[in-house]
């Protein structure tokens, strides 16, 4: 399954500077992770964010999102924004540091604590 390569270099270009940044293919795309949790990816067309519980309504109240959901089981916490809520790289940078707050919040899976 294809997904979007631009959306992956523009992603890039924001969280490469970030410490504990890796990414991974899943979901026949690409994840980002902060320290071994899964932030954001990209699934098809659309960027996926992990914006918590708290976040969760008011990310889907934002123009062009949905619940992250491809099993037919939406995954609570996750929004999938489409192409249109991120053509500006001003809202790729939002959406991004929403996912970065949030996951900056939770503990680094073991092994991947800074030392």
């Amino acid at each position: 399954m294809a997904y979007d390569k631009v959306l992956e270099e523009r992603i890039r270009v924001v969280v490469d500077r970030w410490k504990d940044l890796s990414a991974k293919r899943m979901f026949g795309g690409v994840c980002f992770l902060l320290k071994g949790n899964m932030m954001c990816g990209i699934w098809k067309d659309s960027l996926v964010v992990r914006v918590g519980l708290d976040g969760f309504q008011e990310a889907l109240d934002a123009p062009h999102t949905r619940p992250f959901d491809v099993t037919g089981r939406p995954m609570v916490g996750w929004v999938m924004v489409g192409p249109r809520g991120v053509e500006k790289d001003k809202d790729l940078k939002a959406w991004l540091a929403k996912a970065r707050a949030f996951v900056r919040t939770l503990p680094a899976k073991p092994g991947k604590e800074t030392p």
